[in-house]
């Protein structure tokens, strides 16, 4: 497979079977994990349920938060191709952070997959995919599932 001559490269994930599919695609694109960031958006405290106990309690904060994401990529990728592998976790709306965090930090390509929502759910929640491509100041590669 060709690889592409891109210095860096930004992956969104969710956790998905699609979003490894998608590193896993960038991987193979770049043959270089130093060259991948890996980025997770994750919502805002303010948004999540005042009800929750751990954020009535305080118990929850943005810093706990990460380490705990950074486990869980740690824990899905330990296989030894995955060494090298920057992760990032920021906070807010999926499409504005993964765009803005493209622009600070210079990326070259962005490469993400599409959840492939239709119809009236894609009108209500919309697609973070598709304003990635919209906002994106770089190339998008959007994989369909």
């Amino acid at each position: 497979m060709t690889t592409l001559k891109y210095n860096s490269v930004l992956v969104p994930s969710d956790f998905s079977d699609l979003a490894h599919n998608a590193i896993d695609t960038a991987l193979s694109l770049t043959g270089d994990t130093s060259r991948l960031t890996v980025i997770h958006v994750a919502p805002p405290l303010n948004t999540l349920s005042v009800g929750d106990p751990a954020v009535a309690w305080q118990a929850v904060n943005d810093e706990t938060r990460s380490e705990h994401l950074r486990h869980e990529f740690d824990r899905q990728f330990r296989d030894e191709k995955y060494n090298g592998l920057t992760f990032v976790v920021v906070f807010g709306n999926p499409a504005d952070e993964i765009t803005r965090y493209a622009e600070a930090n210079k990326v070259d390509f962005i490469v993400l997959p599409s959840h492939g929502r239709t119809g009236l759910t894609r009108l209500m929640i919309g697609s973070v995919a598709e304003r990635v491509v919209r906002l994106a100041h770089c190339p998008v590669l959007v994989l369909r599932n």
